[in-house]
């Protein structure tokens, strides 16, 4: 995109990241074949080339890890939460000392800038890992009552828009509080989960404490319908959230779902304008919009929406979009083709229902999977765009005159996982933030993780929280010394 300066290309250097020809899956603490012997190829989104070669874990492979993780919790659940600590502080100490690698790495296979990965998923995968060591030894302080004790093992499922940061927030807590793990990282972007999986080696956790199964839905399907699996933690789509519901209800297994949103962004008359404007492009642009909290709904106030916007599209032309691994790009390429073509889709469905469309001036390159910041205005709430999540650099703007409007607008819809308030008024940010059905509110900020501070959702958008103490309940019984089993 065009830009008032003119920036010298500064690409990271990708032999940073070294990539093997092929991998298998992580069981036991060793990379093994999958049983079948079946192999999927991971492709970087920015340029389609051929990543690496993947083991597919199937049914009898997630039988496996799941025995192996069986075998491992006797002895990890019994270790004093002081020991289990410092294997998480050694994780930690790994992933910061590792950091440039694991964010190359991230960028090839997600698709997302350098300066994302490098300045905001690593810190908090390292800071989760921190935070949560320091728990191990702390969790009859937790408020769960005396002696909880860990349910058993955890069957995880992540996604492929935050791969290590996602497994950072459930591997950090299952270990704290002594249960083991098997963990199906996204088929898109394997490779980030199977670095982690070297980390344990290197930090010399025991084997078994956490298995990785690359693969496909089948797996994940698998691993949560095992009848040996304890606790089952999913972030994804709400369709496939729901169907997990179905499969363990009438079961003991635990579950927490982190599911889909539509998150509103409501700028007040008296929100300083510019700084509006940088908390607009950071909610859904981030990430290329793909983040299940993203502001992708923007309610302004009826008398300065015109001013907004005139300032939101001059700074959307000056973002630049390109190379994933050049520090100056601020826009990625989308993950995968089946989810640019979701994107397409949809927004030429506003088109299609009256909503006007714009994009700065772009030039895409041509390969890989792109999409240009994008923006609609004339939005009703009728519109599809106003509804469905998008999960792309889409954003739809609606107005609202009194702050009752904007929460009745905001809450108007089947998903309930963020929101963002901009006022000065503080009054009115507690007074609105009190009636939005919201999992995460932000004041004057959007898109702020720290591992001290609970995120989760309502509605359809899962239940359950992950991070903060609270993060811990999910994988703690306060029962017999037995536990959950």
């Amino acid at each position: 995109m065009s830009s008032v300066f003119e920036y010298a290309p500064a690409p990271e250097s990708r032999a940073i990241a070294d990539i093997a020809p092929s991998y298998g899956l992580f069981i036991d603490g060793e990379f093994v074949e999958a049983a079948d012997g079946k192999v999927f190829k991971t492709v970087s989104p920015s340029t389609e080339e051929v990543l690496s070669e993947i083991a597919q874990a199937g049914s009898e492979d997630v039988d496996r890890a799941v025995k192996a993780a069986r075998r491992a919790f006797e002895k990890w659940s019994a270790l004093p939460g002081a020991e289990r600590a410092k294997y998480l502080f050694r994780i930690a100490r790994i992933i910061q000392e590792r950091s440039r690698e694991l964010a190359v790495l991230e960028t090839l296979d997600n698709g997302k800038p350098i300066k994302e990965t490098r300045d905001a998923d690593l810190p908090l995968v390292a800071a989760h890992f921190f935070y949560y060591a320091g728990w191990a030894d702390k969790l009859d302080h937790a408020g769960f009552g005396a002696n909880p004790r860990p349910l058993g093992v955890a069957g995880q499922v992540i996604p492929w828009n935050f791969p290590l940061l996602m497994l950072a927030w459930k591997i950090a807590p299952a270990l704290a509080t002594g249960n083991t793990v098997v963990l199906k990282p996204a088929e898109t972007t394997p490779l980030s989960a199977l670095f982690f999986a070297d980390i344990c080696r290197q930090a010399g956790l025991p084997k078994g404490v956490v298995n990785i199964l690359p693969g496909y839905g089948d797996a994940g399907a698998a691993l949560v319908a095992h009848p040996d699996v304890n606790k089952v933690a999913f972030t994804g789509s709400t369709a496939v959230g729901k169907e997990i519901a179905r499969t363990i209800a009438g079961t003991r297994k635990k579950v927490t779902l982190e599911l889909g949103g539509k998150g509103a962004n409501i700028v007040f008359d008296d929100a300083p304008i510019d700084q509006a404007v940088e908390g607009i492009v950071n909610g859904i642009f981030f990430n290329q919009g793909q983040v299940c909290c993203a502001g992708s709904r923007l309610l302004v106030q009826e008398s300065i929406q015109e001013e907004l916007l005139d300032s939101l599209k001059r700074r959307l032309s000056t973002l630049r979009l390109g190379d994933p691994l050049d520090k100056n790009t601020d826009i990625g390429a989308i993950n995968s083709e089946e989810q640019l073509t979701r994107i397409t889709s949809l927004v030429e469905l506003g088109e299609a229902e009256g909503a006007e469309r714009w994009s700065p001036a772009c030039e895409l390159p041509e390969s890989g999977y792109w999409f240009a910041p994008t923006l609609f205005t004339n939005v009703t709430q009728a519109h599809r765009i106003a509804r469905d999540e998008i999960f792309g650099p889409v954003l739809s703007v609606l107005t609202f005159r009194t702050p009752d409007e904007a929460v009745a607008k905001a809450n108007n819809t089947p998903y309930g996982l963020s929101a963002g308030i901009w006022t000065e008024k503080g009054s009115r940010i507690l007074a609105v933030a009190n009636k939005l059905r919201a999992g995460v509110v932000w004041s004057n900020t959007f898109n702020k993780f720290d591992p001290t501070s609970p995120f989760g959702g309502y509605k359809e958008s899962g239940f359950g929280r992950e991070g903060g103490r609270h993060g811990l309940e999910a994988y703690l019984a306060p029962s017999s010394p037995e536990g959950e089993r």
